[in-house]
């Protein structure tokens, strides 16, 4: 669980923009074994709104994780990875890139701007369960997370 003692389930921003991969990605946290907050944005400016807490979001809580996609309207997953990576009130947060692109170019260029990790999207239902559980296991169970 994330380090902050007043709060007992992990906040989760998912940054995506397609109905279908949203529901299945929803779905599979449904059946996670662990308590979680989930937050949804549909493109990289509503991500960064409530990230910086602009635009509406002043009283958004800081996610303790971004699940993000690169392909987005507005601003691209590469921008919303950057900004958050260069600012020093928010460059702790966890970025875990989870995308439909499996090319080495991409993969480099999001391990460069500090991505903490970079997962494709699977073909089966299943293991977008299998991807949830991974993601709480090592993020919520084993990793310390500082608390903001």
């Amino acid at each position: 669980m994330p380090q902050n003692k007043t709060q007992t389930k992990p906040r989760i921003l998912l940054v995506e923009d397609n109905e279908g991969d949203e529901f299945l990605i929803l779905d599979a946290f449904q059946h996670a074994s662990y308590p979680y907050e989930i937050e949804v944005a549909r493109d990289g400016e509503e991500a960064l709104n409530r990230i910086q807490r602009t635009n509406g979001f002043a009283d958004a809580p800081l996610p303790d994780l971004i699940l993000l996609d690169l392909n987005l309207p507005k601003v691209d997953g590469r921008s919303v990875l950057k900004t958050v990576k260069t600012d020093e009130g928010l460059m702790q947060l966890p970025v875990l890139i989870l995308t439909t692109s499996s090319s080495e170019r991409d993969i480099e260029e999001c391990y460069e701007l500090h991505a903490n990790a970079y997962m494709t999207k699977p073909f089966k239902v299943e293991d977008y369960e299998n991807i949830v559980e991974s993601i709480g296991s090592f993020w919520f169970r084993a990793v310390k997370l500082p608390a903001h």
